[in-house]
């Protein structure tokens, strides 16, 4: 059972690093990045295979209606899925990506909100830049100066995410051989300062936890990864960048209420000092938020 004295441990062994400030920004003109306030991503997918039915929207009028949904319940920015990261879900090329996200920005395109990207195509990147798209979530490591440069030029900004492989959808397995945090850090390390290479300073960085590593399928070993993760979040702000966390689901533990394991997390996340929360339960994590506000 998780204790209020690893908690004090891992504080004090870190004590360096808790009051680390990371660098703030507006993404079209609201702040989203801050070191007082905890911004909540509200999740959109457009693929037929993405497994959270609720957060799955099979027609552009449902994706416009949920975004407006999600910004009522509480969101800050709204992030669209074109692609399920399921290693079994087809595939979803450049043009149907395209053909599923366009639309959904074009009639949001007086929305009050950011809105975010999930890709790791820079075709794609960039058509949607232009409809009005003002975040990049990559999901992948090829030419990701590629993206910076791209986002720079439309004053937008980029969540990095740790990817261990070419992208989500053919990721290696994960290296157990380190803290991971230290291996995320070296990682963010080489991506900001290209990023920074290009002028870029909208950045996020994002430890990609819901992301499906074949050797972190065992489920007790990959939920304590996560856990350890969320809670050592912190040391990865010393960076200078603002983190944002996909928070997971755990449904081998929650099972029948598994639309309840993403506030969870987010407890944990929060305790690691998360600045970005994403999630499919946008009502239920900004409670969990706003509760742990008043203390």
């Amino acid at each position: 059972m998780f204790s209020i004295e690893q908690l004090a441990d891992l504080a004090q062994k870190h004590s360096d690093l808790l009051n680390a400030r990371v660098h703030e920004f507006a993404v079209k003109g609201r702040l989203v990045s801050s070191n007082s306030h905890k911004s909540i991503m509200g999740v959109i997918n457009l693929s037929a295979d993405s497994w959270y039915r609720e957060s799955v929207c099979l027609t552009t009028e449902s994706a416009i209606r949920r975004a407006h949904i999600l910004r009522d319940q509480g969101a800050d920015v709204i992030d669209l899925g074109a692609e399920s990261t399921l290693s079994h879900a087809a595939a979803a090329d450049g043009g149907l990506q395209n053909s599923r996200l366009l639309p959904v920005l074009k009639g949001l395109k007086d929305f009050s909100l950011p809105i975010s990207v999930e890709t790791y195509n820079i075709e794609v990147a960039g058509k949607c830049l232009e409809a009005g798209a003002s975040v990049i979530n990559l999901t992948g490591t090829e030419n990701s100066e590629e993206f910076y440069r791209l986002a720079k030029d439309f004053d937008a900004a980029v969540i990095i995410c740790f990817v261990q492989g070419r992208n989500v959808r053919e990721v290696a397995d994960y290296d157990l051989t380190r803290d991971p945090i230290r291996s995320m850090y070296d990682y963010f390390c080489r991506e900001i300062e290209k990023a920074q290479k290009v002028s870029l300073q909208k950045l996020f960085i994002d430890p990609g936890l819901g992301f499906y590593y074949k050797n972190l399928e065992d489920s007790a070993f990959r939920v304590r990864h996560q856990m350890n993760v969320f809670l050592n979040t912190f040391r990865l702000r010393s960076l200078g960048f603002p983190i944002c966390h996909a928070l997971p689901h755990a449904f081998e533990y929650f099972g029948d209420e598994v639309r309840c394991a993403e506030p969870f997390f987010a407890v944990l996340a929060a305790l690691g000092k998360t600045d970005l929360f994403r999630t499919h339960e946008v009502a239920k994590t900004k409670a969990v938020l706003d509760t742990l506000d008043i203390l």
